[in-house]
């Protein structure tokens, strides 16, 4: 765990390689305001677990998988996924048409997507800012 001072704010990074069963005593620790779960492979199986967690914690928590949003966690900001395999899709294309992988450039996402579950807000007391729904891809109700 690392932790660095910002702002009067402290910053704990906590990497859980199985499950969310972690969080529970940092939050015990640390007391956090907020979360990001930037999630791994497990973390789309075991998202049910997660989000109840930090709900019975009453932590607000973003997720960088929009799943996560759509199964009653408060937000998610991530790569659009359908366009990360549209990308990928072009790739393909170019490979079987004979070019070089290793040619190819590297691209980063270019398109994001943020989803906000205002049930989530209301469960945890929260009024999400209407500058914020605005710039919201979806919000769910």
């Amino acid at each position: 765990m690392r932790q660095r001072e910002h702002l009067d704010e402290a910053t704990v990074a906590c990497w859980v390689t199985f499950s969310g069963e972690a969080i529970r005593p940092l939050t015990l620790f640390v007391a956090p305001h907020a979360l990001y779960l930037a999630s791994g492979p497990l973390g789309p199986a075991k998202r049910a677990e997660i989000i109840a967690l930090a709900a019975e914690s009453r932590i607000p928590a973003i997720y960088s998988y929009r799943v996560f949003a759509v199964a009653g966690g408060l937000m998610s900001f991530a790569a659009d996924g359908n366009d990360l395999f549209r990308r990928a899709a072009i790739f393909v294309d170019e490979i079987l048409k004979g070019a070089n992988p290793a040619d190819l450039p590297v691209e980063e996402p270019t398109k994001f997507e943020l989803v906000i579950n205002l049930r989530a807000a209301k469960a945890l007391g929260l009024t999400v800012p209407q500058s914020l729904l605005a710039r919201a891809d979806e919000v769910i109700e």
